[in-house]
C-alpha cells in the first residue's frame, strides 16, 4: 500500500466532502471498509466499494446493517488492518453498542458520521449537527473518546487522515463528524503526496511471543499491539479485563485498567485538541463554530470586521477531548462569545461549562433542516 501511494502524483480534483473523506483514508492506508448504505454517507461507501478491491491487500464489505459493519471492522482492526466504517444518524445509534466494545479492547478504526435532521428517520437529507454530545457519551460508561469535526472538503481529506492517525497511535476508535452540507459540497482539492504526510501505524510488540503481555501499562498508556495470527496471544473481550487480556474484578485491576484508558488520552491533549483561529488578536466577540457552520462564521465575521466591530473566530476541529485551554483563553479575553450550531446547543453547553462567567455566552441554534446563514451570525455579531 504505501509503495502504491508514494507512485502517485500530486492531484488536484473536484470532489465531495465525503469523496474527499475516501481520498484521505487511503491515503491514510486504509484497507478495510465494512459498511452499510445511508444518507448522506453513502458516496463515502462507494468510493470504496470502487477502490479497494482494485488494491491487491483491500477489502469492502457491504454488510446487513451498521452493527455488522462495526463488528466487521472491529475483527479487521485486531487481525492489523487500518479498517473504518460510515453512516448517519440513525446507524450511528446502532453502532453504539459495539463503539463501547471497541474503546475496551482498545481497537484502533475510524467511524465517519454524516450528521442528518432527526431524532428517528428525522430528515434524511438535510444539514444537522445533532449528533455531537452522542458522539461523546453515546455508549456506555466511563470511557474516552476522540471526535474530530471537518468545515471544507479539503478538511474533509486531511481530518480523515488525523482521525487514522489518532486512532493508531492511541489505538482508539476515533469519531470524524461532518455535517450534510460539508459531505455534499464539492470543491476543488489537493490530494497530496503520500511522503508529504505523516502517516502513523500502531506500535507491534518487540518481546518474544511468550513475554508478551497484550494490555500491559506503558510511558505513554498505550498497548502493542500484534495481528491476531501473527503468533501472539491476546485474549479479547468486553469484559473488564487485566494485562493478559482476561477478566477480573479485583478492584485493583480494574482501576489501573479504567484509569490508564484515560490517560493514554488526557496527557496527550496538546496534541489532540485541534482548533483554528482567525482574527482573534484583538477580538471582543469570538465566534465559536464548528462545520460548515464555520464557514459562514469566517464570512460573517469578514463582514463585521468591514463595518468596524472586533469580531474573531475559533473553529473546532476537535470536539472531545473538547478544547478547553483555547476557550477559556478567548473566555477571559472577549466580553462576549457566540455559538451558532445546528442544534439545540449541543457544543454551547460545553462552552458554558468552561467559561466560569467570564463572558455573556450568545447561542444560535437553528434545527429545522437549514444552514446556518453567515448573515444570521453578523446580526448578533453587529
Amino acid at each position: 500500500m504505501a509503495l502504491q501511494l508514494k507512485r502517485r502524483k500530486r492531484r488536484e480534483l473536484f470532489a465531495l466532502g465525503n469523496e474527499a473523506v475516501a481520498e484521505g483514508a487511503l491515503l491514510a492506508g486504509c484497507t478495510f471498509y465494512a459498511g452499510y448504505p445511508i444518507t448522506p454517507s453513502t458516496e463515502i461507501m462507494e468510493v470504496m466499494a470502487a477502490r479497494l478491491p482494485r488494491m491487491e491487500d483491500g477489502v469492502f464489505i457491504q454488510m446487513e446493517d451498521e452493527i455488522a459493519s462495526m463488528g466487521a471492522a472491529i475483527g479487521a482492526s485486531l487481525a492489523g488492518r487500518k479498517a473504518m466504517t460510515a453512516t448517519s444518524g440513525p446507524g450511528f445509534s446502532l453502532m453504539q453498542e459495539h463503539i463501547g466494545y471497541a474503546c475496551m479492547v482498545e481497537a484502533p478504526l475510524v467511524i465517519v458520521n454524516v450528521m442528518r435532521g432527526g431524532p428517528s428517520t428525522g430528515l434524511p437529507t438535510c444539514p444537522a449537527q445533532g449528533d455531537v454530545q452522542m458522539a461523546r457519551w453515546g455508549t456506555h460508561g466511563d470511557h474516552p473518546i476522540i471526535v474530530l469535526s471537518a468545515s471544507n472538503v479539503q478538511e474533509c481529506l486531511e481530518m480523515t487522515v488525523t482521525a487514522f492517525n489518532y486512532a493508531e497511535k492511541y489505538r482508539t476508535p476515533v469519531i470524524l463528524l461532518i455535517d450534510e452540507v460539508t459531505a455534499h459540497t464539492r470543491e476543488k482539492i489537493i490530494v497530496p503526496h503520500a511522503e508529504e504526510l505523516e502517516i502513523i501505524s500502531r506500535v507491534e510488540p518487540t518481546v518474544p511471543p511468550e513475554w508478551f503481555k497484550p494490555y500491559a501499562d506503558t510511558v505513554r498508556g498505550v498497548p502493542a499491539m500484534p495481528a491476531i495470527g501473527s503468533g501472539y496471544r491476546m485474549h479479547v473481550t468486553g469484559l473488564t479485563h487485566d494485562v493478559m487480556g482476561y477478566p477480573t474484578q479485583r478492584p485493583d485491576e480494574v482501576k489501573d485498567m479504567m484509569l490508564r484508558l484515560f490517560r493514554k488520552i488526557d496527557q496527550f491533549y496538546g496534541d489532540i485538541q485541534l482548533t483554528d483561529s482567525f482574527a482573534l488578536d484583538d477580538a471582543e466577540v469570538a465566534v465559536i463554530a464548528y462545520g460548515s457552520v464555520a464557514r459562514s462564521a469566517h464570512l460573517a465575521v469578514e463582514q463585521a470586521r468591514e463595518r468596524g466591530a472586533k469580531a474573531g473566530l475559533l473553529t473546532l476541529k476537535t470536539l472531545f477531548p473538547f478544547p478547553r485551554p483555547a476557550v477559556e483563553t478567548l473566555a477571559r479575553r472577549c466580553s462576549i462569545l457566540v455559538v451558532p450550531e445546528m442544534n439545540m446547543g449541543q457544543m454551547s453547553r460545553e462552552v458554558k461549562r468552561v467559561n466560569n462567567g467570564h463572558a455573556r455566552v450568545r447561542t444560535i441554534n437553528r434545527v429545522d433542516g437549514q444552514i446556518i446563514t453567515p448573515s444570521e451570525i453578523l446580526k448578533m455579531l453587529l
